[in-house]
């Protein structure tokens, strides 16, 4: 059976950047068991999950396309961070970021798993990465948003200090059956 091509989908894709830490602050949700893990080195099969869980309902594709050596090289190195969130002893979402060479760190990817969404847990989730990603006193944070992405993370970035520097279109190209049955094979 053959697998149908995809239509690429457009997108407004707007970047960001804050250039001080956020000045809020606030405490982690009483009524939950949350956690943040560290994960240095972690396994390929637990990432491809953290994104897959995180990333469907918003069409990431770009890691579910690499292969594991290039993977690999993406997010097992000494510049990169990947942060678990784990609520009621489960996990619940993730942070990814990487040190530049240029005083920058990109926040590469964050979000929850659907489960946590609307539970008041994102605004903290979030200052808990910025906080780690000051820690370092980088010069600026950079990160990027899409029409795609959750309807108001253009809103949280900016409610916490980032401030748009560019906007483009651009197209993401879903997964196709063949894709997905690929990734489902490295599970």
């Amino acid at each position: 059976m053959k697998s149908k091509e995809q239509k690429p989908i457009r997108v407004h894709v707007t970047e960001l950047e804050m250039t001080a830490p956020p000045k809020a602050h606030m405490i982690a949700p009483s009524n939950l068991h949350i956690a943040l893990m560290r994960v240095p080195d972690i396994p390929l099969p637990f990432y491809r999950f953290l994104y897959r869980q995180v990333g469907t309902r918003w069409e990431w594709v770009d890691r579910v396309r690499m292969e594991d050596e290039e993977l690999s090289a993406n997010i097992h190195n000494d510049r990169t961070t990947i942060t678990v969130f784990y609520l009621e002893g489960a996990p619940a979402g993730f942070y990814e970021y990487q040190q530049q060479d240029d005083g920058v760190t990109e926040l590469i990817h964050f979000g929850l798993f659907e489960r946590a969404l609307g539970l008041g847990v994102g605004k903290w989730f979030l200052l808990q990465g910025l906080k780690a990603m000051w820690a370092d006193k980088p010069e600026k944070i950079i990160t990027a948003t899409n029409s795609l992405d959750h309807p108001r993370a253009l809103q949280l970035y900016q409610q916490f200090g980032f401030s748009p520097v560019s906007t483009y279109e651009s197209e993401i190209t879903p997964l196709s059956d063949a894709e997905l049955l690929a990734f489902a094979r490295k599970m």
